[in-house]
Parts: structure tokens; C-alpha cells; sequence
């Protein structure tokens, strides 16, 4: 095996380690849902239907929460304007969004059987990127370290000419050593959600009406570099703390394994996926998927070795007391 891969391999492990012990530790491994993506076909989506009717839930705990707003309104501009002030530069110059510490619901009784059940839990303050990482600045990391680049930098135009487009066709690996070198990290599954759609159980992260081509970019059929739009160029559907691109686009690789039945035994504080499984976790849908797909309850998965052309990654870091 070439050293840089070895290299790459090597610190994705240690950052994996060191985080598992700073999470509340999963019971067990579990099998995950039969959904196999071959590199570079795309996940079919079923059609576009609730699998209960919108007014049942399922869960009594759930009956005391507040109606959530058609489509974010003041309050989602509210959020935003609080977020903002709150911004920070990483250290690769992308900007990075506070999300406050506090309690939301996570998962949802509306969708697939591994989002259920919708279930309350409590995270710690953290940043997440504002928006995904573009191929400029991943260009930067594999010139730094001498590492491979993703198969997409063919030539030097992709991170020249597509400097502001996210990079793609990079796996779980790669994600994770680009955010451990500039000392960030991958966000859980549980921050991931969190930040797309706040403490009102949003559909989607500008609201809950359905997505339009100013909302994400999505429906699309497989193309080149232009099928991926820029970033910052869908803020009408930015997350109600101001982070954008979270539905379609690209899905987003997360920290955690995947398992389908998880929500079922997950912990009540900064929930964490299983110790060990064969998948890691990918949210927010792409620009090749269906509206049900982009929902921010939605999960999928990928083998964390592969890389996809719709799959790529923003990074996270704890807030330093």
C-alpha cells in the first residue's frame, strides 16, 4: 500500500479513537439496513409518500412540542441573525457556525423505519462548517501532506477552475484526515441533524414546504463538474443557524457507523453511533435524489473506503470552554 494511504489511514484511526471515548459509548454492533451503493450508481429513491399520516406520531413524549412553522418564518431569520454573530474562521479559512448547546428531537415517526423513533436528546455547543468543503481548499490539504488526490483532481482545472464547488469523490478517510489536519473533525450524526433542523422538527432545514431549485439543488441525472452547484449559492434554504447546502448537493459524510436500529437504544446526551460496523453514516441527499431523500431525519450509508461522485463533507469542532 502507497505511505501517504497508509498515512491517511493511519491518523483516520487515531482521531476515531480518541473521539469514541470522548461520546457516550454504543451498547453494540449491529447489522445495517440491506441498501448496497455500488461506487458510482446512485441510491434509488421510493416514492415520495409519508409512511404514516402526517398527524400521528407515535410517541407520547412527543405531544407537549410546539407546531413547527411552514416554512422557518421570523423565527428562522431570528436564528440566522443570532448564528452569524457567532461565526468563526477554521483554520482552512472556512467559515464556522455556533450551534448552541440544548436539547432537540431527533428522527422522525414519518419516514423510514431507521429514523424512528423520534426521540429527545440533549448536545453540547459545537461548530460546524457553514458550508462544505470546496475542492480549493481540499487542494490545499493533498499538496500539504503529499497525499493522493480524489480521483475527480484528474487534472489541475477541477481545484483551479472548480475551486468553489464541493469536493467530491472522496471517502469517509479522506473526509476524516482533511478535518484532523487542521484540528476539526467530522460531525456525529446526532450534530449533523441538529444543525440542519433546529428545535423545531423542520422537514427540511429552511422549513417544511417542499424544495424548489432555490432551496437545493437535487432531481438532477448525473453529469460533470457543473451538476454540483457552488457554494453559497442556495442560501433561501439555509438551516435556521445559518448553515447551507444541507440538503442536496452532495450527501455529507458524518462520524458515525451506521446501524438501522439505533435510535431505538440511542443515549439521551451527545448520542454517538455504534463502537464498530461495516458502514459510516451520509445525510442531507444529492443533487441526483428526490425531495424524500433530502429531508434532514433522512439516513443512508456508504462503505467508508469508497468514493462517490455525489459524496462529500463538512467539518466540525467543539467549542473551547
Amino acid at each position: 500500500m502507497d505511505v501517504r494511504r497508509i498515512f491517511t489511514a493511519c491518523i483516520a484511526g487515531v482521531v476515531t479513537l480518541s473521539l469514541q471515548a470522548g461520546f457516550a459509548a454504543a451498547t453494540e454492533s449491529r447489522t445495517s439496513k440491506p441498501e448496497s451503493v455500488p461506487p458510482t450508481s446512485l441510491k434509488s429513491d421510493p416514492p415520495y409518500v409519508m409512511a404514516k399520516p402526517p398527524g400521528s406520531t407515535g410517541d407520547p413524549k412527543l405531544g407537549e412540542r410546539s407546531k413547527s412553522p411552514t416554512n422557518g418564518g421570523a423565527a428562522n431569520q431570528l436564528a440566522v441573525s443570532t448564528a452569524a454573530s457567532s461565526d468563526i474562521i477554521g483554520k482552512d479559512g472556512a467559515p464556522m457556525v455556533l450551534v448552541p448547546a440544548g436539547e432537540f428531537i431527533m428522527g422522525s415517526e414519518k419516514g423510514d423505519e431507521d429514523e424512528a423513533p423520534a426521540h429527545r436528546v440533549y448536545l453540547n455547543a459545537f461548530y460546524i462548517d457553514k458550508f462544505e468543503v470546496t475542492n480549493g481548499r481540499f487542494a490545499k490539504y493533498v499538496e500539504a501532506i503529499q497525499s493522493e488526490p480524489p480521483w475527480g483532481f484528474t487534472d489541475k482545472e477541477t481545484p483551479m477552475i472548480h475551486a468553489e464547488r464541493p469536493v467530491r469523490w472522496v471517502s469517509w478517510m479522506d473526509a476524516m484526515s482533511y478535518c484532523l489536519w487542521l484540528g476539526k473533525r467530522l460531525p456525529t450524526e446526532a450534530e449533523w441533524e441538529k444543525a440542519a433542523r433546529g428545535t423545531d422538527e423542520r422537514t427540511y432545514p429552511w422549513g417544511n414546504d417542499p424544495p424548489t431549485p432555490v432551496h437545493a439543488v437535487y432531481g438532477l441525472k448525473e453529469g460533470g463538474a457543473e451538476t454540483v452547484s457552488v457554494i453559497g449559492n442556495h442560501h433561501m434554504g439555509q438551516s435556521p443557524y445559518g448553515v447551507q447546502d444541507l440538503a442536496g448537493n452532495l450527501y455529507e459524510w458524518v462520524m458515525d457507523w451506521y446501524a438501522d436500529n439505533f435510535y431505538s437504544n440511542s443515549p439521551a446526551i451527545n448520542p454517538r453511533g455504534p463502537g464498530e460496523g461495516t458502514a459510516k453514516v451520509q445525510r442531507g441527499g444529492s443533487y441526483i435524489n428526490t425531495p424524500y431523500r433530502l429531508r434532514s431525519s433522512f439516513r443512508t450509508k456508504g462503505d467508508p473506503t469508497e468514493q462517490d461522485p455525489n459524496v462529500g463533507f463538512r467539518c466540525a469542532q467543539d467549542v473551547q470552554k
